[in-house]
């Protein structure tokens, strides 16, 4: 796996939970800010993101 993702001794990994397991990904900075952006706006829209839902 880690020759897949080019991974090299003390390289970084960005470990995503979804529902079917855990997605590993090289680190990036840019992507972890996007996912810190989406969780807040998941958390402040939270009842109007479940009506969407329905």
């Amino acid at each position: 796996m880690a020759d897949r993702l080019r991974l090299e001794a003390g390289d970084r990994v960005l470990a995503i939970e979804t529902d079917r397991g855990i997605l590993l990904t090289p680190y990036d900075p840019e992507a972890e800010r996007a996912l810190k952006v989406a969780a807040r706006a998941a958390t402040k829209y939270r009842n109007a993101l479940r009506a969407l839902a329905k």
